[in-house]
């Protein structure tokens, strides 16, 4: 089976015709959503992809979440389930761009790489990794408040965001995304498990922090529509105990320049690199070389 990670360019009739005479400018987030961003640590309510593509999102997503998928050695980490609860279950994988194709095309959808080369100070986008998250209806568990960036010093300097899309409409009852606004501003905290207790990240915080959660935010987005946040913004999601699942996909992506940190593995399958050495190559392709 083909490693879509060799290629790096829209491969499907959707994404290639979106791309076609394209006006990038028509998807730049306006002056005071790029504002928010820096003052809240987070924009929401972007519109990415149409309910066509979200079916056949759907459809791909259907057909890896199976271990006998012939591609399934391709995934850099894949967990049927990564909750600590027995009672639940949180599926959890990344590297399925490698995989199916719509999900590959997500990376070049100039819906996606206008405003995050502009949440990045107009540099150039650098794909980092994805991931899946799915909540089946009635036992989905959650996942632990944590900063992203704590699980990827093994990158520098600190120059990453995330997008977060829904494959479902996401509400407070099917376990939609949280914020606690104005949180990137804490500094680098020690991190929890991810999908262990929702909490766990309560003993890395100060009294004061821990007032700041009285004030989270429900991030609810109809399908297709995603979240761009800070790599230091606090968020978690909690359990899903709907009758509705709760799936979604994640995009990280750094600013052109990004650099390995240590000799550590940057994901699992890739060639580790020596400190200092630029994320470049198969793994990290350049998706836009800037706004700016």
């Amino acid at each position: 089976m083909q490693d879509l990670s060799r290629v790096h360019e829209a491969i499907t009739s959707r994404m290639r015709h979106l791309l076609q005479d394209c006006d990038w400018d028509a998807y730049r987030l306006s002056e005071e959503q790029v504002e928010h961003f820096h003052d809240q640590g987070y924009v929401a309510g972007i519109p990415l992809v149409d309910d066509d593509y979200i079916a056949a999102l759907r459809e791909e997503l259907a057909a890896v979440v199976d271990p006998a998928h012939p591609g399934h050695h391709l995934f850099h980490e894949f967990h049927s389930n990564e909750s600590s609860n027995t009672d639940s279950v949180l599926f959890h994988s990344l590297g399925h761009w490698r995989i199916v194709p719509h999900f590959h095309d997500l990376l070049w959808n100039p819906r996606f790489l206008v405003p995050a080369s502009q949440l990045l100070g107009g540099k150039g986008v650098r794909f980092w990794h994805d991931q899946l998250f799915c909540k089946p209806a009635q036992h989905g568990g959650v996942v632990a408040w944590h900063q992203d960036y704590s699980y990827w010093t093994r990158t520098q300097p600190m120059q990453h965001l995330t997008c977060w899309m829904g494959l479902d409409d996401a509400d407070r009852d099917n376990g939609c995304l949280h914020y606690i606004p104005g949180s990137h501003r804490w500094g680098l905290l020690d991190k929890p498990e991810l999908a262990g207790d929702m909490d766990g990240l309560a003993q890395y915080l100060s009294a004061g922090q821990q007032r700041q959660f009285e004030a989270q935010k429900a991030i609810e987005l109809k399908r297709g529509h995603g979240s761009f946040h800070h790599p230091l913004m606090v968020h978690g999601s909690y359990e899903n105990r709907s009758d509705r699942a709760r799936r979604a996909c994640v995009l990280n992506v750094f600013a052109d320049g990004t650099q390995a940190a240590s000799h550590e593995p940057l994901l699992p399958g890739v060639p580790p690199l020596v400190p200092g050495a630029p994320l470049d190559g198969q793994f990290f392709p350049l998706l836009y070389p800037g706004c700016d």
